[in-house]
């Protein structure tokens, strides 16, 4: 029996050091399907979606959302020592319970007492052992705790680095594609003369973001449950409103230069694709179709207005629904798992631009350095000027 005991201490050991070697300190992604991380995470998130999504207020649910990755963090550190405590308990256990307790309490209950207080680095000194190797085990356990404790340590403002470097390109997209973001606000804002550069150098910094988001999500998997500041934003949202805008400069759209829009696609599709694996998420083929053809047709008519030069050879649609099928199935499935909705190609009811009023402003400005004696600041139209604007966020 104590040789069985014995076993299940180290497997418990080995368990909860392995998960948070391949959690914290391993730079790639963590493998097996029986990873503590990956059951603790499996066993929290569908409860937490049941209830929260019976919140009926959007905010108090959005905020629901929020608590529950930076929560994780904490509630993982928990199991982890718990596991060790656990684990260096049953190994006492096997040991025949080598300790001297002055409350006369023998047994397990005993075993566990002194193996938290040794991992947490008490050293409260009333229970000790009495037998000498036995100390070699409880210095060990010391040692590890305080391992642990630095490794975390240096683990948070890891985690919240790559969050908010994140976050930042995210922000910034609200101004050039609305909000939430949508590939025919992207495009129509940069309608204006020299547009096309300053979309092909977004779709620039785009490729590098994705690249990062990569690199950190497939790391720490964690990130992936932390949500945005505003409810309209997301970091899916912002991916998938990215690959909705090359696809259309790929399949459909004219007079732009194409080769950076495949190669922001491809590195975002990537990024998409392989944060779909860590999951196990299979893409899914029986979502709702984002773009029909009758919605197709209110995009193009949207675009031509803004003078965008779209392209109708009768198989632009085609081209675009096959560019559509390598992604956007990837996009649902880590939407409904995450619940963080996708944003359409076309806004349904677009926020009041707040910036509008700077627009109008600086439409005055250039009406008046033309014809400084026609000029009627009142009547000067507000898209002479590219509307780069700050929408309305709902926290």
């Amino acid at each position: 029996m104590r040789i069985f005991t014995f076993i299940a201490g180290v497997v418990c050991l080995f368990a909860a050091l392995f998960d948070a070697f391949q959690t914290i300190i391993l730079p790639r992604r963590a493998t097996g399907r029986f990873r503590l991380t990956r059951i603790f995470y499996i066993a929290t998130w569908r409860p937490w979606v049941f209830f929260t999504k019976r919140i009926r207020d959007l905010r108090k649910r959005e905020s629901a959302f929020s608590y529950y990755g930076p929560m994780s963090l904490i509630f993982l550190l928990a199991m982890w020592a718990t596991t060790l405590t656990v684990g260096f308990a049953l190994i006492y256990f096997a040991l025949g319970s080598p300790f001297t307790d002055p409350l006369q309490v023998s047994g397990f209950r005993s075993d566990l007492y002194v193996s938290g207080t040794t991992l947490f680095t008490l050293g409260l000194g009333d229970v000790t052992p009495h037998r000498g190797w036995v100390r070699a085990v409880v210095i060990l356990e010391a040692g590890t705790g305080l391992g642990l404790l630095a490794v975390v340590m240096g683990y948070f403002p890891v985690l919240y680095s790559a969050f908010s470097r994140r976050e930042v390109s995210i922000s910034l997209l609200d101004a050039r594609a609305g909000s939430p973001p949508t590939a025919a606000e992207l495009l129509r804002r940069h309608s204006y003369e020299g547009g096309e550069s300053a979309l092909s150098l977004l779709l620039v910094e785009w490729e590098r973001w994705s690249a990062e988001l990569l690199e950190s999500h497939i790391s720490y998997p964690q990130l992936c449950y932390f949500r945005s500041q505003h409810n309209n934003q997301s970091w899916i949202g912002a991916l998938t409103a990215v690959l909705d805008t090359s696809a259309l400069l790929i399949a459909g759209v004219q007079g732009h230069e194409a080769r950076q829009a495949q190669l922001t696609f491809a590195m975002a599709r990537h990024a998409l694709v392989d944060l779909s694996q860590i999951f196990s998420l299979p893409p899914a083929n029986n979502a709702q179709d984002r773009l029909p053809a009758a919605r197709y047709e209110q995009l193009y008519n949207l675009l031509c207005q803004s003078g965008v030069s779209v392209c109708r050879d009768g198989h632009s649609f085609e081209r675009l629904s096959e560019m559509r099928a390598l992604y956007e199935g990837y996009a649902e499935a880590l939407s409904s798992h995450l619940c963080m909705p996708l944003p359409p190609w076309v806004a349904d009811a677009p926020h009041k631009d707040n910036w509008l009023a700077v627009a109008k402003l600086r439409a005055q400005t250039e009406a008046a350095n033309a014809a400084p004696a026609k000029a009627d600041s009142n009547k000067v139209p507000v898209q002479t000027i590219a509307r780069l604007v700050d929408d309305h966020h709902d926290f």
